[in-house]
């Protein structure tokens, strides 16, 4: 395994370890959040205005969310961080301990000349997470671990509830879609630690289990899309 002395990384690692232990007992690796093929939404945003825009989505831990989004082409950033809470607990202690309201989020940055928001959403349903469980994904459990599309706009609302109602009236999952739709508020970058989290350190046991897979489904899935070296927050920042 990577290099990495720090006590909390030491937790992680010994987390992710267990955490594939049982489920190569008790379930097939990544059963919980395998990939499926969706269809493109029929509905989508406009491009009209220059610059780049965001989407802010939460769905699962955001070590694999974010790990998917850097590997995506038209997307120029991808930060892990906090949504749904108050700046005074977005932080990594209080939001794993399930006391605020935040969700693990990440905020997708990208160029709408290059992919659109609808896009983008197509790639959260079908490879970044499992849109039909209710305040989990796979081993993680806790109303943080929830599905939510924070939306910045009106259309952004109307693009991932059209989306939504199509792909639950084509019944592309067996359950119901369960992300809750809420009005972007504020996001709260996460600390270092977790950035570009899977990117550094791929040979993680929970890493490996959980979040390679999704960049390979995005590579197996949506070709198109994909881009073999990841975006990443540290390289952005000049690191």
């Amino acid at each position: 395994m990577t290099d990495d002395p720090t006590p909390s990384r030491i937790f992680y690692a010994l987390a992710g370890a267990v955490a594939l232990a049982f489920v190569i007992v008790t379930e097939p690796p990544n059963a919980a959040e395998s990939a499926v093929v969706i269809p493109a939404p029929a509905f989508d945003v406009s491009v009209q205005t220059e610059g780049l825009q965001k989407a802010i989505l939460a769905g699962g831990c955001f070590w694999g969310v974010q790990a998917v989004f850097q590997h995506v082409q038209g997307v120029s950033q991808a930060v892990s961080g906090y949504s749904g809470g108050t700046s005074a607990t977005a932080n990594y202690d209080a939001v794993s301990n399930g006391i605020t309201n935040h969700a693990e989020t990440v905020e997708v940055t990208f160029d709408p000349k290059v992919i659109s928001y609808g896009r983008i959403l197509q790639i959260f349903f079908s490879v970044a997470h499992n849109p039909t469980e209710l305040d989990q994904q796979g081993p993680d459990i806790g109303r943080h671990y929830r599905s939510n599309i924070f939306y910045t706009s009106d259309e952004q609302k109307r693009v991932a509830e059209a989306y939504i109602a199509q792909l639950d009236r084509l019944k592309v999952f067996n359950d119901p879609i369960v992300t809750r739709l809420d009005k972007f508020e504020a996001f709260y970058p996460a600390e270092d630690d977790h950035q570009d989290y899977a990117t550094r350190y791929p040979d993680n046991p929970y890493i490996m289990l959980y979040d390679l897979p999704k960049i390979g489904s995005l590579r197996r899935l949506l070709p198109d899309v994909y881009r073999p070296e990841p975006v990443t927050v540290a390289a952005s920042a000049g690191k």
